[in-house]
Parts: structure tokens; sequence; C-alpha cells
């Protein structure tokens, strides 16, 4: 039955917004709430947009509002797997094995595998402009906490990811703060596009928690 079908699948997906972003888990953010993948999705979604509009990238924006929306739907089922976790060398090969699951029998469901394809091998100028907004939400979400004072340098003996080479080697460069170990990391990713390029600068330099004060006109 096709109402079966479609409640079905809005159950599985219902499911992330309780599942927590491993990520923030293993930095021992100290906070109420974590952020979600659920979560996630919507503010990289409401950042495609406004970056689209604000920089008129050529590019179909409901494509990669629809591939953003399904590109974590494997999550659903093998959880937010980080850098540190075992499973991390298959990720792509057990992640397409969930998303088949997850679709089921949709009519279309063969769309919805081929947005997450897609945004996996980031050929398309859709699917490269999801890529940097995917990971650039994640730079900003680690600035917010560090803004917050929910996440201390101090308080990580325990975490793996703190514990790797790559972090140890981020401190000796100079990260001083959370945000600092995100930024340096990341930088690399956007150096294909100056616009990305200037809003990472931005947020990096600025401290973007005042910002949600202004109104916008």
């Amino acid at each position: 039955m096709r109402e079966e079908k479609v409640i079905k699948y809005y159950v599985l997906c219902n499911k992330l917004k309780d599942v927590i972003r491993t990520g923030w888990k293993n930095w021992n953010i100290k906070r109420e709430r974590i952020e979600s993948v659920a979560e996630h999705i919507y503010g990289v979604q409401m950042l495609a947009l406004a970056i689209k509009s604000e920089y008129q990238y050529d590019v179909d924006i409901m494509k990669v509002i629809n591939m953003l929306a399904v590109h974590e739907l494997e999550e659903i089922l093998i959880g937010d797997i980080s850098t540190c976790d075992p499973r991390h060398k298959n990720k792509r090969e057990i992640g397409v094995k969930a998303v088949r699951q997850v679709v089921g029998n949709l009519l279309d469901k063969e769309t919805i595998i081929g947005l997450v394809d897609e945004f996996d091998e980031r050929i398309t100028k859709e699917a490269k402009f999801a890529y940097h907004c995917d990971k650039l939400e994640c730079d900003l979400q680690a600035k917010l906490y560090d803004e917050e004072g929910v996440i201390s340098l101090d308080n990580q003996s325990d975490n793996p990811q703190y514990n790797s080479f790559e972090t140890k080697k981020l401190l000796n460069d100079g990260a001083k703060t959370f945000a600092d170990l995100w930024f340096l990391y990341d930088k690399h990713l956007f150096d294909d596009d100056c616009n990305f390029q200037s809003i990472f600068n931005f947020a990096k330099e600025h401290k973007i928690t005042l910002l949600d004060g202004e109104i916008n006109e």
C-alpha cells in the first residue's frame, strides 16, 4: 500500500532527530541538547539557500536541497560513523546498503539513491556545492559551540580524536581552541572556491554569535 510506504519511510527518517552527531559526543560537548543529524540537515539546507542567494551560484538549488535532505540517510541504520570508528574505512560500502534498505520500495527510490550517490561522488556542480555547504556547516557549528563555552580542550583525555596524530599536529600548528582545530583541519576543502573561502574566513575572524541579534532588513 502506498500509504504504508509513505508512513514507513517517514518513521524511519524521523529517527534522525535522535541520532546525535558523533563528533560532538566524542569531543565531550557539555550541553543539555547536542545537535542531531536531523538538525544538521536543516542547518546545511538553510546555509545552502543563503549562499546561493548571496553569491548567485549557477546551480539547481532545489536539487541541492533535495540532495542535502537525503545525504545522511544511511545514518538511520548505521549511525554517524566518525573517523575513529573501525567501520570508517568501509563507510561508503555499508552506507550504500543502508540507503537501499531505508528507501525500500518507494516508487522514486532510484532517484533518491541517485542523489545520495551524486553527493558522495562530488562530480556535478550541485554535488560540489552541497558538499562545501555540508563541511562549512560543521565548521560553523563548532564555532558556535566554542563561543557558547560548552567545549574545553582540557577535558579530552578519553577522546580518541583529540589523541590522534592529526589533532596533535593541528595543536602544534597553532590551534588554541576547539574552533581553531576545525578551521585548520577543513581549510583546504575550500581551496577551489573563493566564495566559500570568504565565508569561512569571516566566521574564523568574527564572533558569529553576536550576529543573531541583528534583524535582517
